[in-house]
């Protein structure tokens, strides 16, 4: 029986009237969905099944915040229970306590911890953080790289023309948004990524005037990038020489690739780390973390961050539930996930050479993304606005759905494997990829 999404798309005319552009976040209608995006009803496990009742294997797991896959058991309990007792305080609890000394153990350099709400207001945070500690204006971010809506941060995270972006040795700061205050990102520095002579030439330019250099471990929201071997350990030694604190944006990679995410990975401390995502296992919560020394800055109010909502008690219980089982075995859940990541890349890119498809997988091991490019590899920001076919990547994903294969539609984002993905979830996902292949011209 052909697959039928009827439901979604009456839902979709319904949402006209009250949703922009039918929901909640640009990511999730029509931009990356054709003409109507998805509406999903419920979902355990590995899988995700929408109003009409299909059912899909899932590979986007919520944007990366579910570690554990949907509906995890342990997280479940924990959250009815807590909810019985009271869903909010806005008091000190001992659960806020445990999540964070739950975070001291798996996070180098984590002497204290300071809860939010989402990876955006983490980022928010650490920037008035490394600004107030300082006494210094200015930060560096690097082009394709997204740290959330906040003004300052909204420039060059969007792909654009390469003509637009200017010599790399000078880039343009391009706004990702109207309605930014109009100031905001005179103190925004925007660096290419991959490239040491651009972070020793802003330096060279802005030296005592940067706060802080604030980068993702693996560009995240431009397919997947990985850093070149050593750039960061060459990006913590250059802030070091200067003064300057490194802010490690773990909001994807965090509870993800490691215990101690990209510092363990990649053996890199950085000053500040910021969490999000993974860490609330579908529930709203974000952290940041760091040396005592900088993070006391909060105290009193001297570095202002409030919130009612901060370590939320259900929050705090699902992330608690979350972290434990991360960790349990030795961290098994984090082998796990690595081995079927590779798993699925391997499969992926031995397709791909069989049918001459100008495609390539990048990943670190459970984070990955197809890109159709005829380029062996991506680097930056600039080659993935150059080289690769979003728009082919799109119609391949959206031909995959008709197979019951969930992936973002969306080549600037990312695949993410769970625990609860399986040898045969990956096993049927590349019988599908090539199934649907020789349809996507």
């Amino acid at each position: 029986m052909p697959r039928t999404t009827k439901q979604s798309e009456a839902l979709f005319r319904r949402s006209l009237d009250s949703l922009i552009e039918g929901g909640s976040s640009p990511s999730r209608g029509p931009a990356n969905y054709s003409d109507y995006p998805l509406f999903m009803d419920r979902a355990e496990g590995a899988y995700i099944f929408d109003a009409d009742g299909n059912r899909y294997l899932d590979w986007m797991m919520s944007y990366g915040a579910l570690p554990l896959g949907h509906a995890h058991v342990e997280v479940v309990e924990a959250i009815q229970k807590a909810a019985a007792e009271g869903t909010h305080f806005a008091s000190a609890t001992e659960i806020e306590i445990e999540v964070a000394e739950l975070l001291r153990k798996m996070i180098p350099g984590a002497e204290r911890v300071r809860f939010a709400n989402t990876g955006t207001e983490a980022t928010m945070a650490a920037i008035r953080l490394a600004r107030g500690f300082t006494g210094r204006p200015k930060f560096i971010k690097f082009e394709g790289q997204y740290h959330g809506w906040f003004d300052d941060f909204l420039a060059n995270s969007h792909p654009h023309p390469t003509v637009s972006l200017g010599h790399r040795h000078d880039p343009i700061k391009i706004p990702d948004s109207s309605g930014l205050n109009r100031r905001a990102l005179d103190d925004t520095i925007v660096v290419p990524w991959n490239d040491m002579p651009a972070v020793e030439r802003a330096f060279e330019t802005w030296g005592g005037q940067i706060a802080a250099v604030i980068t993702e471990g693996i560009i995240a929201n431009m397919g997947v990038i990985p850093p070149a071997p050593g750039y960061l350990k060459a990006v913590r030694q250059l802030t070091r020489q200067h003064a300057t604190l490194l802010i490690l944006d773990e909001t994807v990679t965090g509870c993800r690739i490691a215990p101690g995410g990209c510092q363990e990975y990649f053996e890199v401390h950085a000053d500040i780390v910021t969490l999000g995502k993974g860490l609330g296992a579908g529930l709203p919560v974000a952290a940041f973390v760091g040396q005592a020394e900088i993070m006391e800055a909060l105290a009193w109010g001297g570095v202002l961050h409030y919130g009612t909502q901060n370590a939320s008690r259900l929050g705090m219980h699902a992330a608690r539930a979350n972290l434990e089982c991360l960790l349990r075995d030795d961290g098994a859940a984090f082998k796990h996930t690595w081995r079927i990541g590779e798993e699925l890349c391997t499969g992926l890119r031995d397709i791909f050479q069989r049918t001459s498809t100008p495609a390539i997988v990048q990943n670190v091991g459970p984070m990955l993304q197809i890109l159709f490019t005829e380029k062996p590899s991506i680097g930056d920001y600039r080659e993935f606005c150059s080289f690769v076919d979003r728009d082919r990547y799109r119609r391949f994903a959206l031909s995959l759905f008709d197979l019951g294969i969930y992936m973002t539609p969306s080549a600037a984002l990312h695949s993410v494997a769970s625990l609860a993905h399986s040898d045969e979830d990956v096993a049927y996902t590349l019988e599908a990829v090539e199934k649907v292949l020789s349809d996507v011209e």
